[in-house]
């Protein structure tokens, strides 16, 4: 029953008790002013009492019900916190972006190394000649590379890291930020396994350099993105977005280093 309901109800019941007391007064009073009707106004008394001790009995069961309520209306609410406790744990874990299913990636990669593999054996003389013309070097195939990793951290993790160091920063935006730096890493893998005859002007520069990366030692087999890739949705070259590349490089989700005018960060599997 709704408190302000039950409030009401048992307000009504007291204002009508006060009112049979006052009623029972004037009866008192009318009594001692006609003695003649002295029995009839002692019928219409007990009457009286008899309605008001109906009443007051509906006013202690009211009560008694009231009472039997209140356990069960803190065990709601108990319930309740503990709800929204897990459900505020539950969406801290969950970041605001997702990248596309792992097995579509991975579809489209293996796709393109058969492309690649197919491209080769018909004009792999060909191609060699023009490379060597245009003073490109030649890339070689990369295998088993997979799709670039997804190592959220934890709330514990974040927990655990200085007030100084973690500042504003949430679980869920950080989280957000592996998503773009997965996704940064996916399209340079991609990058590196396509076709020469599919790369465009604008993107040959690109590909050629991100090989080239791609063979050094410590980078070498693994996923990777440039400094130039940041440009978000989440992850940002701004103040919170150094912040989130400190904070990951402290938990080992993340490595940087610099090889020739590039800043390079490496995505690393957590200790």
């Amino acid at each position: 029953m709704d408190v302000k309901q039950a409030s009401s109800s048992l307000d009504s019941l007291v204002s009508s008790f006060n009112a049979r007391i006052a009623e029972l007064q004037d009866l008192v009073v009318a009594r001692n002013m006609y003695p003649a009707s002295s029995v009839t106004d002692l019928s219409a008394v007990d009457a009286t009492l008899k309605a008001m001790e109906l009443q007051l009995q509906h006013i202690k069961d009211r009560l008694r019900e009231e009472t039997l309520a209140i356990p069960k209306a803190k065990k709601l609410i108990q319930a309740s916190l503990q709800q929204q406790k897990k459900l505020q744990n539950m969406s801290a874990y969950v970041p605001s972006y997702l990248p596309p299913p792992e097995r579509e990636k991975v579809t489209d990669q293996e796709h393109n190394h058969s492309v690649v593999e197919e491209s080769s054996r018909q004009d792999h003389s060909f191609r060699i000649q023009e490379l060597k013309e245009e003073h490109l070097p030649l890339p070689k195939e990369k295998k088993g590379r997979g799709s670039p990793p997804l190592w959220y951290i934890t709330a514990d993790e974040l927990e655990s890291l200085s007030a100084y160091m973690r500042g504003r920063l949430t679980l869920e935006k950080i989280n957000a930020a592996i998503n773009d730096m997965a996704a940064y890493a996916e399209a340079n893998a991609q990058l590196m396994t396509a076709p020469r005859k599919k790369l465009t002007e604008s993107t040959l520069e690109k590909a050629l350099e991100i090989r080239e990366i791609g063979m050094t030692e410590g980078v070498k087999g693994k996923h990777f993105f440039l400094e130039t890739d940041v440009k978000g949705p989440t992850l940002k070259l701004d103040n919170t977005g150094k912040a989130i590349f400190t904070v990951l490089r402290h938990l080992g989700r993340l490595s940087e280093s610099r090889i020739s005018h590039n800043r390079v960060f490496v995505l690393l599997r957590p200790h």
